[in-house]
């Protein structure tokens, strides 16, 4: 580990390279699960998709965890995608955690059908499954998982809600090659909204890569505002933010980035 400090509220650690923060992050999240298991028989998670939580996903499901007892849940969706669609996220989690490791029960979001009804049955869902963990990413333009600086609210009354997703979120999404064209992109999406994933007992932020450290500068040394969704960490003392050294390259602390 390259450092480990508090800004205001948030941990933040820094790892030399996206490899280390994944294994360091991956046994954060394990001993979550593990400890909800053994106290009370189940552990309720959710997960982000999107390339940069493949490395942790990929150790996370390497660990000892009695996956027959973690029941899952995913972050968001696209408004008119179907859970075989190469890009949704519901495919994503199926793949990455529902195939590989058999929890107890995955709760998939459904991109088709009523989006409100949908977001009502989540939320219900949610209700009935406080979480114990929940792994997040950060988007290029700052967001948690589809909450975009236009629509963010960090004191959302609904917890799941239907979002028009913006611009630079739309542009991330082709290029890191789910979809063809921005053209191609859906307009909307169902998220879960900040107040509801940040009731988690742990949140988990793995947030590795170059073309993060722009947002991860604005989360950590910028105003605690919407126009950064992701600054909202920093309120929470029972988050971290799981770092490499390229996706903290532009933090202004230097102690932050110096070679171990």
């Amino acid at each position: 580990m390259i450092s480990d400090r508090r800004v205001d509220r948030l941990w933040v650690r820094v790892f030399p390279s996206a490899h280390e923060l994944a294994v360091a992050a991956a046994a954060d999240a394990t001993a979550v699960l593990q400890a909800a298991v053994v106290g009370r028989g189940a552990a309720h998670a959710m997960f982000a998709t999107g390339n940069s939580q493949l490395g942790f996903l990929d150790e996370l499901v390497t660990r000892d965890v009695d996956w027959s007892k973690v029941v899952v849940f995913h972050m968001d969706e696209y408004v008119g995608v179907g859970p075989d669609h190469p890009a949704g996220f519901a495919r994503y989690i199926r793949e990455r955690i529902g195939d590989r490791v058999h929890p107890r029960t995955v709760h998939y979001l459904r991109g088709t059908g009523d989006p409100e009804a949908e977001c009502e049955r989540y939320a219900r869902l949610l209700g009935e499954h406080p979480l114990d963990l929940c792994c997040l990413g950060i988007g290029e333009n700052g967001h948690l998982a589809f909450n975009d600086p236009p629509v963010a609210d960090f004191d959302d009354r609904r917890d799941v809600k239907v979002v028009e997703l913006d611009a630079a979120c739309r542009a991330q999404q082709v290029n890191e090659g789910h979809f063809a064209s921005i053209d191609a992109v859906p307009t909307h999406a169902i998220t879960v909204t900040i107040p509801a994933f940040l009731r988690a007992r742990r949140v988990i932020a793995n947030v590795p890569e170059a073309r993060k450290a722009a947002p991860v500068r604005a989360a950590l040394e910028g105003p605690v505002s919407t126009s950064c969704p992701a600054s909202v960490l920093r309120t929470c003392s029972h988050a971290r933010l799981y770092l490499d050294r390229d996706s903290a390259s532009r933090l202004a602390d230097r102690e932050a980035i110096a070679p171990g």
